[in-house]
């Protein structure tokens, strides 16, 4: 499959382009991105070619690898479904439902693949752990915190000024992470009964699964660097169930993603963790925002 990376800020950087680069299943065929001169330097490093017209680069490939803000993925994944292109994604699909419903649809009508890289849902022991959980059943509640601290004085990541995570926090940044891994077990999300603002970019969920199970969820990015990491315990008929650590790196889950878009295209069955999937992610965030928003007000 020949794919192109849309995208060269820090994420594209250490995750998406070496992922494709070692990908025996890829050909990576070039860069594009908003900064021209980072396009050149990311492709030099991985000896693949920079594109200066995102059009062009569609022209030459048959999908695409998206690392970019939610609402620029958006427009873009949008423009290279309907060229036919297949996709792999990024967390969230996009910041409002109307947008992710965009990408839902052309990548419906153009009969493409499409793989979102929610990270936990790649890494083998914890997809494992959430398939034998989701067998199980019977569960009666779950608990999931993921707490990071981007924003919490002393980070030196690359992404604490990403504008976009400055603007919505960890609600969005993180909270697909947490959902990924509680809708497959408890079931879709009936709705979201509360959400209240903590410390920082702090919220805090609790959720009615239409199994009948309810969920709570706290997510930040403001944690002291002591506090952070991400936990979930579901609890129910057969017990208590803690998700394991993970060792896997991110270039090879998004490997791992990379394998299920190609199967995808090639098979024509939807991955489970495809774009409509993200949409649902997206529609529960957007209605967690919006009682924030109410609250607030």
């Amino acid at each position: 499959m020949r794919i192109g990376l849309l995208g060269t800020g820090p994420w594209a950087a250490m995750a998406h382009a070496p992922a494709l680069s070692e990908h025996t299943g890829l050909d990576f065929v070039g860069v594009w991105g908003r900064r021209p001169e980072a396009a050149e330097e990311l492709a030099d490093r991985h000896g693949t070619r920079a594109y200066d017209d995102v059009d062009a680069l569609l022209a030459d490939v048959d999908a695409v690898a998206v690392a970019l803000p939610p609402a620029v993925q958006a427009q873009l994944a949008v423009r290279a479904a309907r060229a036919g292109r297949h996709l792999l994604l990024d967390k969230p699909l996009a910041t409002t439902a109307e947008q992710g419903r965009a990408v839902v649809d052309a990548v419906r009508e153009a009969q493409v693949a499409s793989v979102v890289f929610f990270t936990s849902r790649f890494l083998t022991r914890t997809d494992a752990w959430i398939a034998e959980q989701a067998g199980a059943g019977g569960w009666f509640t779950g608990r999931a915190a993921w707490l990071g601290s981007l924003f919490g004085g002393d980070s030196s990541s690359p992404f604490a000024d990403s504008p976009w995570r400055r603007e919505k926090g960890a609600l969005w940044d993180v909270g697909p992470h947490a959902l990924s891994v509680l809708l497959p077990v408890l079931g879709d999300v009936r709705r979201v009964a509360a959400a209240a603002p903590g410390p920082g970019d702090t919220v805090h969920l609790v959720l009615d699964h239409v199994g009948g199970a309810s969920s709570t969820v706290t997510l930040s990015l403001s944690a002291p660097s002591a506090a952070e990491g991400a936990t979930v315990e579901l609890r129910g008929e057969t017990g208590v169930a803690v998700l394991p650590d993970s060792s896997e790196t991110t270039v090879s889950a998004l490997v791992r993603a990379a394998d299920a878009l190609i199967d995808a295209a090639s098979t024509g069955r939807p991955h489970p963790c495809d774009a409509a999937f993200a949409l649902r992610v997206t529609e529960i965030l957007a209605q967690a925002e919006a009682l924030l928003e109410g609250a607030a007000g």
